[in-house]
């Protein structure tokens, strides 16, 4: 592992620009993180197909691309998101890549880290506290504790958390009333600490969180419980972006965690923009399938970073190819060429997804060292036969060497590009249409129904002025659809919204769609009961 400040010197940062936060590890001072300077680099994004439950290596081919680039020549670096010990813990493992493509210190990263979701936790739980606080005693501006509709959080996956009851015990205790848990890279605040742009739009951002509404209906603000100033005390250090490397030395800044399905699924606009800065070109991720956290980084994140991607890479592997041919997650790995063919239409649902913003993919078939060559050539002849340009490469087994061949045409496509943002729909669409727009052009549905309750809360948003807030869709990674058991490419489907939450702080509407849960649960064997510590204190068992 390389000197955190030799990594630094790669981005043109001193020591003065960092703060060293542990053995390979350092905060990035404010100055350069908040900073207004031109951004000069290229923009690469990299999003997959609809993966299988254990994923495809999203994040292990953005490092592995990262560092061919290097290879090259090319003064690049990544920009990720911090791992939640919820997918650790439960059926994913870590967060960091693997093999020779991972970020390390990976223990480290993958386990509290710098503390960023721990500070987004605590921020969350003190507005949800001081909104107790003004229940119990019934002060200015009097909440009404049947109106809440901002919960709290823990970074850990709990079913046992999703609905609770809250207050019992006694006048002393205080009021009860019905509650529950969302898991922390779920947070309204950890998005908003992905797209604040410095301090001061931090806490603009935190004092709009709505918590709820008054015995009249009027609703309450942060800022009505003057939350926003120790809230955002709690997040002065977790503003700061995280320096790392790759396990090949590439800069890598890690920072910000929402989940892709249940929230915007990208890493920090400072992160982002700051490397955009500083690196003359850009790997980052978004998460999940592209459906969901790339749709979301196009219409949401670019919208406010200013920013779009000069080129998009496409993620798919044989395993999930085969899952959306049909074939069992568990038997994914078995030689099934029928499968392989079928499980292709989900691809080209995504290639077309791609081209519905302006951009044209490339493909990157992330190799495992099982996969036998006769598929993996069946599958590039077909994407070649497509006009589709694409390449295989094992990231995981060879690094960035794997990578070189592919990465050179990224390179070229993101150097001749002039970016052109072609967002999916305007913000001055009713919020109805924007939902109906996503999920017909991007998820391929018919139409979408929405309950009572999601009319209510629309109709409740466009009268408090959101109505012109972009959409942050909560829908399973899984599948097009909003069915999780609906592989491939579905047609002739209708999506069905339960739920609209507004986020008013971080700035999107929140439509719950078909069964997806804001708070995970552990597997029936959860990832942790392979984690340990061994006698010399090292951890073991994470990846």
């Amino acid at each position: 592992m390389r000197r955190i400040e030799d990594v630094a010197a790669d981005l043109s940062l001193s020591t003065q620009d960092i703060h060293p936060w542990g053995p390979g590890v350092a905060k990035i001072a404010a100055t350069h993180a908040f900073s207004g300077a031109p951004l000069s680099g290229k923009l690469v994004l990299v999003s997959a197909i609809n993966p299988t439950p254990a994923g495809e290596g999203k994040t292990t081919c953005v490092i592995g691309l990262t560092q061919a680039a290097r290879r090259l020549g090319v003064r690049s670096a990544c920009a990720l998101r911090e791992p939640s010990l919820g997918p650790v813990f439960g059926a994913k493992g870590g967060g960091t890549g693997g093999g020779r493509s991972m970020l390390v210190p990976s223990e480290r990263i993958n386990l509290h880290f710098t503390g960023d979701l721990h500070a987004v936790t605590s921020a969350h739980n003190l507005l949800a506290a001081l909104a107790d606080n003004d229940i119990f005693y019934g002060a200015p501006p009097q909440l009404d504790g049947r109106q809440m509709v901002f919960r709290r959080v823990t970074d850990m996956s709990d079913r046992f958390l999703r609905r609770i009851v809250s207050g019992l015990g006694g006048r002393t205790m205080g009021v009860p009333r019905e509650d529950g848990y969302d898991i922390t890279a779920a947070s309204e605040v950890m998005a908003i600490l992905c797209l604040a742009r410095d301090y001061a739009d931090l806490k603009d951002r935190l004092a709009r969180i709505l918590v709820g509404f008054s015995r009249d209906n009027t609703p309450v603000f942060a800022a009505d419980l003057h939350a926003e100033g120790a809230m955002a005390a709690l997040l002065r250090d977790a503003m700061l972006p995280n320096l790392v490397q790759t396990i090949e030395g590439a800069p890598a800044v890690v920072h910000g965690g929402p989940f892709g399905n249940i929230a915007h699924g990208c890493n920090s606009i400072i992160a982002t923009r700051l490397l955009l800065r500083h690196a003359d070109v850009v790997f980052t991720e978004a998460g999940f399938g592209f459906d969901l956290g790339a749709e979301k980084f196009l219409d949401i994140k670019c919208r406010v970073a200013g920013i779009w991607p000069h080129a998009v890479v496409l993620v798919a592997t044989l395993r999930a190819l085969k899952f959306h041919g049909g074939v069992p997650a568990q038997e994914s790995g078995q030689r099934n060429a029928d499968a392989l063919k079928r499980g292709l239409e989900n691809l080209r649902k995504h290639l077309e997804n791609v081209r519905s913003f302006g951009l044209e993919p490339i493909v990157l078939l992330n190799l495992r060292a099982e996969d036998a060559p006769d598929e993996v050539q069946l599958v590039l002849d077909a994407l070649q036969g497509d006009g589709v340009d694409a390449g295989a490469a094992d990231v995981y087994g060879k690094g960035g060497e794997a990578a070189m061949a592919l990465t050179e045409r990224v390179l070229a496509r993101a150097g001749a590009s002039t970016p052109q943002p072609r967002y999916m729909y305007d913000l001055a669409d009713p919020p109805m249409d924007k939902i109906r727009r996503v999920a017909r052009t991007i998820y391929g549905a018919d139409d979408v129904d929405f309950s009572m309750t999601a009319k209510k809360q629309i109709d409740r948003a466009e009268a408090l002025g959101f109505g012109q807030l972009p959409i942050c869709m909560a829908k399973t990674h899984l599948s097009l659809s909003d069915d999780e058991k609906r592989v491939g490419r579905p047609r002739h489907f209708d999506m069905t919204i339960r739920e609209v939450r507004i986020a008013s702080g971080a700035g999107f509407l929140v439509p719950l769609t078909g069964e997806i849960l804001t708070m995970p649960g552990l597997p029936k064997t959860p990832h942790a009961r392979n984690i340990d510590l061994a006698a010399d204190g090292e951890i073991v068992g994470i990846a």
